[in-house]
Parts: C-alpha cells; structure tokens; sequence
C-alpha cells in the first residue's frame, strides 16, 4: 500500500535520508551533487530551510509503511504555474505506482493553489523519469530547464496542463 506523508521542517532527518540516498543513486539525475549536500553542506539548518521554501509541498511517499520516494512542489514567479522539483523514487520501490502517486499528489496541490500549468526540468538521457512524465501527461516545451553541473548543458522543461477537477482530490490508493 502506498502512502503519503507532507514534511514539515521538523521532519528534516526523513528529507535528508532520502536525498542524500537520491543523489548516491542518481548522481545524473539532479542538478545538485553528493559533495553539495555533505561536510560543511550537511547541516541541519539547511535541511530544515529546504522544506521551509515559502508555500512549497514536500512529500515522502511510503510504500507500506517504509519511505520510499520524494518530491516537492514549490510555487514560481508566475502564479498560475507551479514547479515539481527533487523527484525520486527508491529502486526498490519502482515500477510499484509510487512515482505516479507522487506525481499525482503535486497535480492536486498545484491544482488547489491556482496553477494551471504543472512544470518540470529533466536531465538528458534520464530515460526513466522521461516516460514516468510523459506517461503522466507531460510534454517537451522547447525551453531550457536548469544548468546541469558543471556547465555540461541544461535540463529539459516538460510541462502539463492541469484539469481544475483536481482540486480536493487525493490519488487513489
């Protein structure tokens, strides 16, 4: 069974575990890096202003019980478009409905705050995320996302269109 859990600050230890365990996994797949998020990085002010972005949506999922996948949704300068950022699910917990799930949960949240348009930025290559968003009703925009690290280029921006019969719905579990 799959369930959700909305991080609070106080819940920085749960957000810290399964990012630093995203970026060992991952490595490609975000723009930040381990060695961001380690040493002088890892410090729980940080973790705690992370989940404290103004108006943000940070979800862990849990699939029975243990967590196995994040996300957020965090507002951006146009009101009627909202962002999904840090995606990820666990390896053990995939091809298991959780990143549909996640996704689905950040539809209803951007839904509920007045967004139209749900967007997203996607490494090159990630092939996976690719055709969990686009299985999800996203699409290529054309723009640039974010830069990758290092200057090797920029992430690709997806974005949805978003059903207002969203709003009040939870996912189905």
């Amino acid at each position: 069974m799959i369930g959700l859990r909305v991080l609070t600050s106080d819940d920085w230890k749960i957000w810290r575990e399964l990012r630093l365990a995203s970026l060992v996994e991952a490595p490609d797949a975000f723009g930040a890096r381990l060695a961001d998020w380690q040493g002088e990085g890892d410090r729980e002010e940080r973790w705690r202003s992370r989940l404290e972005i103004p108006d943000s949506h940070n979800i862990v999922a849990l699939l029975d019980g243990t967590p196995a996948g994040m996300v957020s949704g965090v507002p951006t300068e146009q009101d009627d478009v909202a962002e999904l950022i840090t995606m990820w699910v666990s390896p053990p917990a995939r091809g298991r409905g959780v990143g549909d799930f996640l996704i689905r949960e950040v539809e209803r949240w951007a839904v509920q705050r007045g967004a139209a348009v749900l967007r997203l930025s996607v490494a090159p290559g990630n092939t996976r995320a690719d055709t969990l968003y686009r299985r999800n009703g996203f699409r290529a925009t054309g723009a640039l996302g974010d830069p990758l690290p290092g200057g090797a280029g920029w992430e690709r921006r997806l974005a949805k269109q978003l059903a207002s019969q969203l709003v009040g719905q939870r996912p189905a579990r």
